[in-house]
């Protein structure tokens, strides 16, 4: 396998939750698209450790070095090298509608049939809803995430253990090809859930929040889901990332004149 690392840029779509890495410790799975029109998949990227102008949000153009994975054969895939990780600005609001439509895949089997492991897709017929997980499963996330805040390299600060949620969010929508049900895997779902419980303080009235966000605001004016497949099991799909971004009808590719050009 050849040393030489590959530069790129992607303004980032999707964080999801954190996952617990043998060799990394707590980890967390990227994606996003570069400025011409590239999506790429981020890992192992640590997080919680990054800081300064390498922490990053989404819709932030993000630059870093990468070499190709050595186990994970989708196209998508890049081993990120954390330490080469920075932030150059934002991808506008009023450009990322136009921006992403060309990227569009009319379903995750289409997306799967064309050789791809990650794509966007614009859903119908969305329902979110949640379930209470168990009192063990529960438990059980809390231990991971545990173990995972104390793995790390031998300068690295212990991480405060992170707080898994109480409830399983899903959402039952159809695509160009059927209807699907997934577990929402974006950790910005967790945290929206954290961040309303304290505003609005009871489990049911935060939920009926994220109900009448998912359920009412985001149909009206617009949402993308971002799928993937898993390495070990490719013909297994997920939903990574959910993405408010206006349905505008748009089919052709512009580049933003924001967006920078290098891929």
């Amino acid at each position: 396998m050849s040393a030489t690392l590959r530069e790129c840029r992607v303004a980032i779509l999707v964080k999801a939750l954190p996952q617990q890495s043998s060799v990394h410790g707590e980890t967390v799975c990227c994606a996003g698209v570069t400025a011409s029109g590239a999506l790429k998949r981020l890992y192992p990227v640590r997080f919680r450790r990054l800081s300064g102008e390498s922490s990053f949000n989404r819709w932030d153009w993000v630059n870093f070095k990468y070499r190709p994975p050595t186990r994970d054969q989708r196209p998508e895939s890049c081993h990120v090298m954390e330490d080469t990780i920075s932030v150059s600005g934002k991808m506008p609001v009023k450009d990322r509608a136009g921006f992403l439509a060309p990227l569009i895949s009319s379903s995750v089997r289409d997306a799967a049939d064309a050789g791809k492991s990650l794509a966007l897709i614009r859903p119908r017929r969305t329902r979110f809803y949640c379930k209470a997980k168990t009192p063990e499963q529960v438990e059980k996330e809390r231990e991971t995430y545990r173990q995972a805040a104390r793995q790390g390299a031998f300068f690295d600060e212990e991480l405060k253990v992170l707080e898994p949620s109480p409830y399983t969010f899903r959402f039952r929508f159809e695509d160009g090809t059927g209807p699907h049900d997934y577990a929402n895997g974006d950790w910005e779902a967790h945290a929206m859930f954290f961040n309303g419980r304290q505003r609005e303080g009871s489990d049911e009235a935060v939920l009926k929040w994220m109900c009448k966000i998912f359920n009412e605001e985001y149909p009206q004016k617009g949402v993308l889901f971002c799928v993937g497949n898993m390495a070990k099991r490719p013909h297994t799909w997920q939903l990574l990332g959910v993405l408010r971004v206006d349905d505008t009808g748009q089919s052709a590719f512009h580049l933003s004149p924001s967006a920078p050009r290098a891929a």
